[in-house]
């Protein structure tokens, strides 16, 4: 706990005997003379405590101050305003309870920071005329300790590169993978080799998965899993062609894409993809994820950065970033604000996620291959033979006007990937003729959270580690751009509240009047547009033999009928019509011949 005034009293076995002349004036009834007895008491109180007093309530006033601002960094998101307008009480309760955790939580993280945080970062100070970037490996390594000059090495692989990088969550384990089938894996502690293996076959990329015990290989084809005695334990067919792996630790989920620019999720608790989506925009050669919400960030060949999520088919943002293809990308962190994108026409580009704008642009020498960021906002940027490390302030501060401290490495070798290590003042790069370490001072988190990431952790220490991540593991649901609306509730305006209602009543009202004119006009069209009032109208236009056979029938039936019913009536003599060739009879009852007929007409009248 933090040490306040009232830890200044003195100890019992301390106490000294007061003066006589003060006891005497603590005796009941005892006064100096001329004075009232009241007015002594109060005399003697001044006098002794008022300098007293007044310095413990600065005091606590200081010690406050300095406990708010310490605990201020470790509040996670701001508090959620106006919990009395949460009309739901068991939301408000259920709220104000998760309050009451986070503020407990943050104030007692930093009662104890003082005491449990006492490692200062590394850093590099320049004298006089001197500048950090006119620094070179060599001097770094004559000026720091016999410790921390053991990090400065070299591995020599020339025919096995270029290598893939990468480190453990703590910095506890070194992954080297080699385009060449060559797969190391090393104790970054005690620089001591675990296990080596020749896949003879094709590497595109490597990643620890949730420890050190496994990690995954990208090759020719699919992607390989492997334990840390380089035995494959797993081959993950639904993952073709990858290019780029990337594993979600809170998440347990193993990202990969590749040629046919589709990006997978598969969860490594029971091997089952969780979702894969379509980028629809061509190879994808660079892949990362933000640490504070779980989104992937994908760099593709238009120039484009988009932001996914497994619960959406879509991507969740899409940001025009470069003129030509995206080679890396990397985002702080720290706090998951800062994005850091190196593309094909000579930028290195610093974009603020939250309102997903450009903030700072830098030129490089030649097209960057890999930029990466430390725990503490160092930025690395490699290119040909070359890496700059550039300091945290060009990324969260002011631009910078020159790189920080630039470093070439030995003849030649054409960089292909770089990777800060966790808890530790080093830079990993991979390159053509092997893998070197660059000591770069205050690039490393000095402090460490043992519950999080322990570099020092033991094999007992590993295993309660892992059941811990596994009961603590998020769904794939909770990935989202805004990390910290998960549990909370969302608060609007009264006017936006009232805005919105309107809009969903006045929306309700137009679809149920529409519905209303639908059905009306069913009702009295009923019946007149059926499929098979449809079929017999087609149908009357139809001549064929079938049907006139029976039209000729169905008029003879009805003509012997007739002639049955009636038998005076006809078409013959015994009907009272006249026979071909002949003339109508004087008692027929057929009209008179109008003036000017024909003779050819004339038999049908008298």
């Amino acid at each position: 706990m933090v040490k306040t005034a009232l830890d200044d009293r003195p100890s019992g076995g301390a106490r000294r005997r007061r003066p006589k002349s003060m006891q005497d004036q603590g005796r009941k009834g005892h006064h100096v003379e001329g004075e009232p007895a009241s007015a002594s008491l109060a005399a003697a109180a001044a006098g002794a405590g008022a300098d007293k007093i007044e310095d413990m309530a600065t005091r606590e006033k200081r010690l406050k101050r300095e406990l708010n601002k310490r605990a201020a960094k470790f509040m996670k998101g701001a508090p959620v305003r106006d919990i009395k307008k949460i009309a739901d009480r068991k939301t408000k309760a259920h709220v104000r309870y998760a309050e009451t955790l986070a503020d407990d939580a943050a104030t007692n993280a930093a009662l104890h920071e003082k005491w449990l945080l006492p490692s200062a970062p590394g850093a590099i100070e320049a004298e006089g005329m001197e500048r950090t970037y006119r620094f070179s490996r060599s001097d770094i390594k004559d000026a720091v300790d016999i410790n921390a000059a053991r990090k400065a090495f070299d591995l020599s692989l020339p025919e096995l590169g270029p290598y893939r990088v990468g480190f453990t969550r703590n910095g506890r384990d070194l992954l080297l993978g080699g385009r060449r089938g060559h797969l190391a894996l090393v104790r970054w502690g005690d620089y001591r080799l675990i296990s080596e293996t020749q896949v003879r076959e094709t590497v595109r990329d490597v990643t620890f998965l949730h420890s050190g015990q496994f990690f995954a290989a990208a090759q020719k084809k699919y992607v390989y899993v492997y334990d840390n005695r380089g035995t494959e334990i797993h081959c993950l067919k639904d993952h073709t062609e990858v290019s780029r792996l990337d594993f979600l630790p809170l998440h347990f989920l193993l990202t990969s894409v590749g040629d046919q620019g589709v990006l997978r999720y598969q969860d490594t608790t029971y091997g089952k993809i969780v979702a894969q989506h379509r980028t629809k925009l061509g190879p994808c050669d660079a892949m990362t994820h933000n640490p504070m919400n779980g989104v992937s960030l994908l760099g593709h060949g238009n120039g484009t950065v988009t932001l996914w999520s497994p619960n959406m088919g879509a991507p969740l943002v899409k940001m025009l970033c470069h003129r030509g293809p995206i080679r890396s990308v990397a985002v702080d962190p720290q706090n998951g604000y800062y994005l850091a994108t190196a593309g094909a026409d000579a930028q290195v580009k610093i974009f603020d996620l939250r309102t997903y704008k450009e903030v700072h642009a830098y030129f490089s020498a030649a097209p960057a291959v890999e930029v990466d960021i430390s725990q503490r906002g160092m930025l690395a940027v490699t290119y040909g033979s070359r890496a700059q490390i550039w300091d945290a302030s060009a990324i969260r501060g002011g631009e910078a006007s020159s790189p920080w401290l630039p470093t070439a490495f030995a003849n030649g070798a054409i960089v292909d990937d770089a990777r800060f290590c966790p808890y530790d003042d080093a830079l990993g790069v991979g390159h053509a003729l092997g893998f070197s370490n660059v000591i770069v001072p205050g690039a490393g988190e000095p402090n460490y959270d043992s519950m999080v990431a322990n570099p020092f952790e033991t094999k007992g220490q590993r295993r309660e580690q892992e059941v811990a991540q596994l009961m603590d593991k998020l769904d794939p649901e909770t990935i989202q751009l805004d990390g910290d609306a998960v549990g909370k509730v969302r608060a609007a305006p009264k006017e936006v509240q009232r805005e919105r209602r309107e809009a969903a009543a006045s929306a309700a009202l137009g679809k149920k009047e529409k519905e209303r004119e639908k059905n009306a006009e069913k009702s009295r069209m009923k019946g007149k547009n059926r499929v098979s009032k449809r079929y017999r109208k087609k149908q009357q236009n139809v001549v064929d033999d079938k049907k006139l056979r029976a039209k000729t029938l169905k008029e003879e039936q009805a003509r012997r009928a007739k002639r049955a019913a009636d038998p005076g009536a006809g078409d013959g003599p015994e009907g009272g019509g006249a026979m071909p060739g002949r003339t109508a009879g004087a008692a027929s009852d057929a009209p008179v011949a109008p003036e000017g007929t024909s003779s050819a007409l004339r038999r049908f009248y008298k």
